[in-house]
């Protein structure tokens, strides 16, 4: 095959937990009764140490399996929930990932089509781009939002090579129409009236937006065999479908049944999934709608019958637990204020100068492997741990967030303050050797010999210096979990 430019790679991720929309509508109908109808599915809800960072961060690992990062030349994470408002937020996601120090970085937001505008950007471009789009949107107790909002995160390897999917033509059209906003000093979005988002909005900006790219792809809308639009709204999707001229059988599923809408990385999880489905050419249309329209026509290439199958979308969606606790939902968002006690009040000043010197072991979780024995250890020392060894100044550098692990002890403690008590924490042992104490995420149950993976998540907030800290967490293997209460 010729070496075209494309989509080479795609990944996903939603969080482990699915908030029970029955949940928030029990809790909410005695001062909206009108959440009842909408008490359906579930939504993906991050936990307390995730974030846009660390689930665009998941969502790139799941992509790029496989795939030598050596060669990313630009990465950019797009959010409308970046973290840092002055902190190159991608920046920490390129050292999570360990990709080079020369790597183009950079952050992209301002409304719920950055992921695709990064990705036209990308597509459009030269190198080789990492495109990560995730949101973690907070909504007020017993709104729309609240019911509608997800958690999640997709990612995009684009370059050249042999591509999965092939940018066939793009069309942005940009207009000031504000159909929700939130102010910088704010934590809620405001939406208008929805009848007037999808009168005024929706059926007018999309189509057009959407004819134009088809134009310049020379495309029949009766040709398109994906079409994939966020949007809350009930049959958007398939009323702008019917605008184009695209089939009924087309538009693809929201998922707004099982995750809800990931805000800005939402047009990008529905091209993943209908990439994970898509026969070579196959055309795909995505719509992203939000102060205008990005649409972006794609053909999906022969090498899609070759994509190694596995992980993606489908299987973020397969992962999962239900749960019905709404009140830990407000908590671990801090939507409600509790009493989280005296040994909440701990300094978690982080001496930058030490985070920086320490980076590779922090961000890259790098231990060392020993040249003399071969003993791998974490974290890297003059001294090799081997007893038989024992040799100096003989450790090269050796990643470790991409090795599994076993636990070999573990304690569930109630007394050390946590977000989400108790506080999980133990021992591991690599499969390959090497082991560390970490804290653990995600835990539904653990044993020992349970076997892990390694998150790059959160370790605490300096809430008194506004400064939240990232280290990698061991979090359970598991494809699925049984409901918690």
């Amino acid at each position: 095959m010729t070496q075209d430019r494309g989509i080479l790679s795609f990944g996903a991720y939603l969080p482990w937990r699915r908030l029970q929309r029955k949940a928030i509508a029990s809790a909410n109908t005695w001062f909206n009764p009108g959440l009842k109808g909408q008490a359906k599915g579930e939504r993906a809800i991050a936990n307390w140490d995730e974030d846009a960072i660390t689930m665009g961060i998941e969502a790139a690992r799941d992509g790029l399996a496989g795939f030598d990062r050596s060669k990313i030349t630009h990465a950019v994470l797009a959010s409308t929930t970046h973290p840092f408002a002055d902190r190159l937020n991608a920046g920490v996601a390129t050292g999570a990932l360990g990709l080079a120090d020369n790597v183009g970085a950079q952050d992209a937001g301002g409304s719920m089509r950055a992921g695709t505008s990064a990705l036209i950007q990308a597509l459009q471009g030269i190198g080789q781009t990492l495109v990560m789009a995730a949101d973690k949107r907070q909504a007020k107790a017993a709104s729309t939002q609240e019911m509608a909002y997800g958690d999640g995160a997709a990612a995009m390897l684009v370059g050249s090579g042999t591509p999965i999917a092939k940018l066939r033509a793009a069309h942005s059209h940009t207009v000031d129409f504000v159909h929700q906003y939130r102010m910088h000093d704010q934590s809620h979005d405001y939406a208008w009236e929805e009848r007037w988002i999808r009168d005024e909005g929706y059926f007018k900006i999309v189509p057009a937006a959407v004819k134009a790219a088809l134009q310049a792809a020379g495309v029949e809308a009766s040709a398109v065999a994906h079409f994939c639009m966020p949007c809350t709204l009930s049959r958007v999707g398939a009323g702008v479908a019917k605008k184009v001229g695209i089939p009924d059988s087309a538009v693809r599923d929201n998922f707004a049944a099982t995750c809800g809408d990931t805000g800005a990385a939402h047009a990008m999880l529905m091209l993943a999934h209908a990439l994970e489905g898509a026969k070579p050419g196959d055309i795909i249309v995505v719509a992203a709608f939000g102060q205008g329209c990005d649409a972006l026509v794609l053909e999906a290439t022969p090498a899609i019958a070759q994509r190694a199958t596995g992980g993606s979308v489908s299987a973020a969606l397969a992962r999962r637990s239900e749960d019905g606790n709404y009140m830990r939902y407000l908590t671990i968002n801090g939507l409600v204020d509790v009493e989280r006690g005296m040994r909440a009040e701990a300094d978690k000043l982080t001496p930058q100068s030490t985070a920086y010197r320490n980076r590779d072991a922090l961000l890259s979780l790098i231990g060392g492997k020993c040249r003399s024995c071969g003993t791998v250890q974490y974290p890297q020392q003059r001294y090799c741990v081997e007893p038989s060894c024992k040799a100096l100044d003989s450790q090269d550098d050796h990643p470790f967030a991409e090795s599994r692990a076993r636990v070999l002890s573990y304690t569930a403690d109630q007394l050390t303050y946590s977000p989400d008590p108790p506080a999980w924490y133990g021992m591991v042992q690599f499969d390959e050797g090497g082991r560390m104490m970490a804290d653990f995420t995600d835990v539904a149950t653990v044993d020992v010999g349970t076997p892990m993976r390694m998150a790059f998540r959160i370790k605490d907030v300096d809430a008194a210096r506004g400064f939240q800290r990232y280290f990698w967490k061991a979090q359970p293997v598991m494809q699925a979990a049984p409901a918690q209460s």
